[in-house]
């Protein structure tokens, strides 16, 4: 059974014994992302990510800390998103103390040493580029780009190349210090363990550090999307395009319909969009369709890579789909397979540690509190007709949408027109 405690200083602390497995995570989460930042230093969330693996003063280097989660067999990383920056260690059960040590260590005595920061300008440069350069993984933040505009939500997670290359470690010291405080920090454990033992392990490591007491400094502004069509050229034989508009924020009472809503129109191999897209028309390899969910806003996306030669013949199946879907809602043997569909992704999903400590960590930081995944699923079944009706009304207005087309076009005109007939 999940049990939550806040320590003095305001850090939660999020335990998940699970006895069934040999195995435990710790996830380590900080409610500070790239939306958080100011233009200059852009990217600086995910620099920090990288930075915090390159050496503390117990272990001086990367190697150093490698090699020691290395010989006992743990799978560890990090990752920054728009919202939250987590950081894990995955290990054998009996390594609960070294695996908290290790995090602890990371997150209070980084050394951010100037040559490694140089180094690792490099390394997040060619991370980088390797997005631009593959029009597929680069399509997500291009359509995010085309439509939020010039808000921290359009603006790539990893930066900007001339920021990356001349941001100086006084100032990614600063941000770090700025946002890294004990109350804007989750520490969640799950696995095989004694909840008194990790209590006391988390209470070492991170009870003593003061909180930091000022208010969580919000969002820039209020992020607005905007409709239109916008083309980035690349000399490509196969097309990848995004189209799609706001949505709901985390907790929103819809957010449960918009995401059947988008399991149905493409979240699988038998939804409306991949049949009628690749399967009867051969029009595309992949065709998805997903929401995204912020603080204060989100957005419903389909994305798909297609054939050059029937670009407009794509757009137009998608959005007469789009449109059918807006006007006449789904059936009720739809919404029984997508509710089965997400009963079963989230239950296979959370059948290790990892993932369940994740569960649990976002939980808290989106919402402010834990829903298991049984609360969470009964919320789904309790989705009707109606609700996902007018969900669709509301989000599958083509006519409103942004499109993002990454190929060999220089012109948007004549995608405008398909859009908005």
């Amino acid at each position: 059974m999940l049990k939550k405690i806040q320590l003095p200083n305001g850090t939660t602390v999020l335990l998940c014994p699970l006895r069934e497995t040999e195995a435990v995570t710790v996830l380590i989460d900080h409610k500070i992302g790239s939306r958080y930042e100011a233009r200059e230093v852009g990217g600086v969330s995910h620099f920090i990510e990288h930075l915090l693996f390159k050496g503390t003063k117990r272990r001086p280097s990367s190697l150093a800390i490698t090699r020691e989660l290395d010989r006992i067999g743990a799978e560890f990383n990090a990752y920054t998103s728009k919202d939250h920056t987590a950081y894990y260690i995955k290990a054998v059960r009996d390594q609960l103390p070294l695996a908290v040590d290790i995090l602890a260590d990371m997150l209070h005595h980084s050394l951010f040493k100037a040559e490694e920061i140089n180094r690792e300008r490099g390394v997040i440069i060619e991370e980088i580029k390797m997005y631009e350069d593959n029009p597929m993984m680069h399509l997500g933040d291009y359509f995010d780009q085309c439509l939020y505009g010039d808000h921290p939500l359009g603006w790539n997670i990893a930066g900007k190349k001339e920021i990356i290359s001349t941001i100086s470690r006084a100032n990614i010291v600063k941000y770090f210090r700025e946002h890294y405080h004990a109350d804007r920090r989750i520490v969640t454990i799950a696995g095989n363990f004694r909840e008194a033992d990790a209590l006391r392990l988390v209470r070492k490591a991170f009870g003593s550090e003061s909180a930091n007491g000022a208010p969580h400094p919000f969002l820039q502004a209020k992020p607005r999307t905007r409709a239109g069509v916008f083309v980035k050229y690349k000399d490509t034989q196969q097309v990848h395009m995004a189209m799609g508009a706001a949505a709901y924020p985390w907790g929103h009472p819809h957010a449960e319909a918009a995401t059947l809503l988008a399991i149905i129109m493409g979240g699988t191999m038998s939804s409306r969009l991949f049949i009628s897209v690749r399967e009867r028309k051969g029009l595309c390899y992949y065709i998805r369709a997903g929401v995204s969910s912020f603080e204060d806003t989100g957005d419903f996306t389909v994305s798909a890579g297609v054939d050059l030669a029937r670009v407009e013949l794509a757009i137009r199946t998608i959005g007469g789909e789009l449109k059918r879907a807006q006007r006449r809602g789904v059936t009720a043997e739809e919404l029984k397979r997508a509710k089965e569909y997400i009963k079963g992704k989230v239950t296979l999903e959370l059948e290790d540690s990892a993932s369940i400590a994740e569960w649990y960590s976002k939980q808290m930081m989106c919402y402010g509190k834990t829903t298991s995944p049984e609360e969470k699923i009964k919320k789904f079944q309790n989705v009707t007709l109606r609700e996902v009706a007018e969900v669709a009304a509301r989000i599958l207005d083509v006519k409103k949408y942004t499109l993002a087309v990454i190929g060999p076009f220089k012109d948007a005109k004549r995608f405008e027109r398909l859009l908005r007939s």
